[in-house]
C-alpha cells in the first residue's frame, strides 16, 4: 500500500499536470511530423536555465522556466533559419541545433558548478530531472503555465487545425500561417520547459511523443487524439510518480517515461482498428473469406464442365486447384454450414443457393477484370 504523503501527492500532481499539457500539445507535433522538434527544444532549453541563473542568481521555478523557454524558442528559430536559408534538411538542422545548444548548456553548467558558493547546487538535476524535489510552488507554476498553453490551444483550435492539415489552403484564405506556426511552436516550448525539472532535458521528448503516438492508435479524429494524448500523459505521469514512491531508489522521470512506453505498447498491440492484434484478426478473417470464395468458384468451374451444374466432385480434385490443399476440408465444412454445398457419396456438390452465389462471384470477378483492363488501357 502506497502512503500518499505530502511529497508524493505533490510529485504525482505535478507529473500529471506535466503529462496532460505535454501530451495534448505534443499531438500537434507528432501529427505534423515534427516529433524530434520536442527533443531539440528540450536540449536547447538547458543553456537558458544556466543563463537565467547566472543573470539573476535565483533558482525560483518561474525564473528558470522563463530562461528555458526563451532558449528553447531561440532554438526553434535557429532550426527554421537553417532550413530556410540553406540547403541543410530539417532533420540535420535539428541535430545541429540540439548538439550546439546542449553543448553550450553543459559548458555553462560546468562553469556554474565550479563557482565557490553553494547556490548553484541542484541545477544539474535539469539533465535527468528530479521530481522528488518538486514543492507546492513548482506545481503551481507548472499548472499555471500548462493551463495557459492548453487554453490558448483551445482558443485557436480552428486555426491550428487548419494549419495542421492544409497550410496552403490556410494561406490562401488569408490566415497568418507563419504567425500561427510560431504560436503553436511557442505553446509546445511552454509544455516542454515546465517539465524539465521533473523528467529532465534528456527524457522530456518522450512525454511529447509517446502519449500522442499511443492516442493516434485509438482514433482518427483530431479532438480525440488530443484529448486521449492528454489523458495518457497524465496517467503516465501520475502512475510513474506513484510507482517510484512505492520502491526505494527508483527514479521518477525514467519511471514516468517507462509508463508512457507501456501505454504505447498496449496501444500498438490492442487498439481496435490500428492494433497489431486487430490487424492479425482482420487478416485471418480475410484469408478465410478468400478461401471460401475460392473453393466456391472452383466448384463452379468444375460444374461448368458437366451438363448438371449440381454434379458432385471429390475433395481431392478441389485440393489440386489450390495452393493450400489442407484448407479445403475445413472450408467445405464451412460452406456446408452456410447451405452453399452438400456432400454426396464422398463428393461435394453446389446447392441451388451455392450455385447462385458462385455465379454472382464469377460475374463480379469478370466485371472487375473488365474494369481493370479499361484502367490499364484508357
Amino acid at each position: 500500500m502506497i502512503e500518499l504523503d505530502y511529497t508524493l501527492r505533490t510529485v504525482a500532481l505535478g507529473a500529471a499536470v506535466l503529462g496532460l499539457s505535454s501530451g495534448s500539445l505534443g499531438a500537434f507535433a507528432v501529427l505534423r511530423g515534427q516529433s524530434l522538434l520536442g527533443d531539440a527544444i528540450s536540449h536547447a532549453a538547458l543553456p537558458g536555465v544556466a543563463l537565467a541563473f547566472l543573470l539573476t542568481a535565483s533558482k525560483a521555478p518561474l525564473v528558470l522556466v522563463v530562461g528555458a523557454g526563451l532558449a528553447g524558442w531561440v532554438g526553434t528559430l535557429c532550426v527554421s533559419l537553417v532550413v530556410t536559408r540553406s540547403r541543410i534538411p530539417y532533420d540535420a538542422a535539428l541535430g545541429i541545433v540540439l548538439s550546439v545548444f546542449f553543448g553550450l548548456g553543459m559548458v555553462l553548467l560546468t562553469y556554474i558548478q565550479a563557482q565557490p558558493d553553494a547556490s548553484q547546487a541542484g541545477l544539474d538535476t535539469f539533465l535527468f530531472g528530479q521530481a522528488a524535489a518538486l514543492v507546492g510552488r513548482d506545481v503551481v507554476t507548472m499548472a499555471g503555465l500548462g493551463a495557459i498553453a492548453v487554453v490558448l490551444m483551445a482558443v485557436f483550435w480552428k486555426e491550428f487545425k487548419l494549419l495542421l492539415f492544409d497550410p496552403d489552403f490556410a494561406a490562401a484564405q488569408g490566415f497568418p500561417v507563419r504567425l500561427l506556426d510560431v504560436g503553436l511552436t511557442t505553446l509546445l516550448v511552454i509544455a516542454i520547459v515546465i517539465g524539465l525539472q521533473t523528467v529532465g532535458v534528456v527524457l522530456m521528448s518522450a512525454l511529447i511523443v509517446a502519449p500522442a503516438a499511443a492516442a493516434r492508435q485509438w482514433t482518427d479524429r483530431l479532438v480525440g487524439v488530443v484529448v486521449l494524448a492528454g489523458v495518457f500523459g497524465a496517467l503516465s505521469g501520475a502512475t510513474g510518480a506513484l510507482l517510484s514512491g512505492a520502491a526505494a531508489r527508483l527514479p521518477t522521470g525514467p519511471t514516468i517515461v517507462l509508463c508512457a512506453t507501456v501505454l504505447v505498447g498496449v496501444s500498438l498491440a490492442f487498439a481496435p482498428r490500428r492494433g497489431l492484434v486487430a490487424a492479425w484478426l482482420r487478416g485471418r478473417r480475410n484469408r478465410r473469406v478468400l478461401r471460401v470464395a475460392g473453393t466456391l468458384e472452383d466448384l463452379y468451374t468444375l460444374a461448368l464442365t458437366h451438363a448438371d451444374p449440381h454434379y458432385p466432385h471429390p475433395a481431392a480434385t478441389l485440393e489440386t486447384m489450390t495452393v493450400r490443399p489442407q484448407a479445403v476440408g475445413p472450408t467445405l465444412e464451412r460452406l456446408r454450414s452456410q447451405g452453399l454445398v452438400e456432400p454426396r457419396d464422398d463428393a461435394w456438390a453446389l446447392t441451388p443457393r451455392g450455385l447462385a452465389e458462385a455465379r454472382r462471384l464469377a460475374r463480379d470477378s469478370k466485371l472487375w477484370d473488365v474494369a481493370s483492363e479499361e484502367m490499364r488501357d484508357p
